[in-house]
């Protein structure tokens, strides 16, 4: 079993198709994740990241790198 995998999940201003076309060669071309998606219906426009051995924080900044807002999604 592999601990490195992790599914996180961020409340975000990804808020349209146009704005996930802009953040996915920063998440695709990314080394560490697996998947992503945005589900742009929801009231917090919530992203979920599977990911192989990069950290949350690292998820964080490489949003923030592609010019949208991002914050862990609390329980």
């Amino acid at each position: 079993m592999d601990s490195n995998n992790q599914n996180f999940q961020f409340k975000t201003n990804i808020n349209c198709s146009g704005c996930v076309t802009k953040v996915t060669p920063f998440l695709t071309d990314k080394t560490g994740i697996n998947h992503w998606e945005v589900d742009v219906s929801s009231r917090d426009k919530v992203l979920t990241v599977k990911t192989d051995g990069i950290s949350e924080q690292e998820v964080i900044e490489i949003v923030e790198k592609s010019g949208f807002k991002i914050e862990p999604l609390k329980s």
